[in-house]
């Protein structure tokens, strides 16, 4: 039987590492592991390679705004399975990650056990979700939408929409890309045909629907 192959994508060492040895420890040679720190890290693994078993995704990774992350994966990469890593517990991050398509949830105050019975759970086909009977939150629609219209960019182009929200002028994202400033502009046009806006600050207002823990 071939070996599981899961990527990690988690910023801290120290809990990337604790991940490795649960895993280790819990699937032996069943594993094969590999690691990232960043969301252009995580990109740069599935181009590499699409058909890992399964994705840990930290829901703070530099890169992403909240479930972008996850949103991206899902749209981009729909046949991997995700499963959220945070230490936030609440029962509305929860939802938004079963909303938003995650095939779990993995609370990092999780013992070794939970962690190796979760992932277990998931490479079998389940689903992996804490407290299962704990009231679960309802998602807006506008984030919905905007989890919709962010699902359908490529990955170059959620890269430019986050650079554009964090205020970049067209100039400089295509100098941090090295790409020309014409081609940032059509990445722009695509961007905001694509999610149904007009301007860079309802593009940010979109992006930030997805940051927002709480129903709006």
């Amino acid at each position: 039987m071939a070996a599981y192959e899961i990527l990690i994508a988690d910023d801290h060492p120290l809990f990337r590492s604790a991940l490795q040895q649960a895993l280790s420890i819990g699937l032996g040679s069943e594993v094969r592991l590999a690691e990232a720190a960043s969301i252009a890290e995580l990109e740069a693994r599935l181009n590499e390679k699409s058909d890992w078993d399964l994705v840990l995704l930290d829901l703070n990774m530099p890169g992403a705004h909240g479930f972008s992350g996850l949103v991206l994966l899902r749209g981009q990469y729909p046949q991997i399975p995700v499963v959220m890593i945070s230490a936030q517990e609440e029962a509305a991050v929860v939802s938004r990650s079963r909303e938003f398509g995650a095939s779990g949830f993995i609370p990092k105050s999780s013992s070794l056990e939970q962690i190796q019975q979760a992932v277990r759970a998931v490479l079998d086909g389940d689903l992996w979700w804490p407290n299962p009977s704990a009231q679960m939150t309802a998602v807006s629609a506008a984030a919905k939408a905007a989890s919709a219209g962010l699902a359908s960019l490529t990955p170059q182009q959620f890269r430019v929409l986050t650079m554009v929200c964090d205020g970049l002028l067209n100039k400089q994202i295509a100098w941090e890309l090295a790409v020309s400033e014409a081609t940032i502009k059509a990445h722009v046009t695509a961007i905001f045909r694509k999610l149904g806006v007009r301007t860079r600050t309802q593009a940010a207002m979109l992006l930030q629907q997805l940051e927002n823990v709480a129903p709006q």
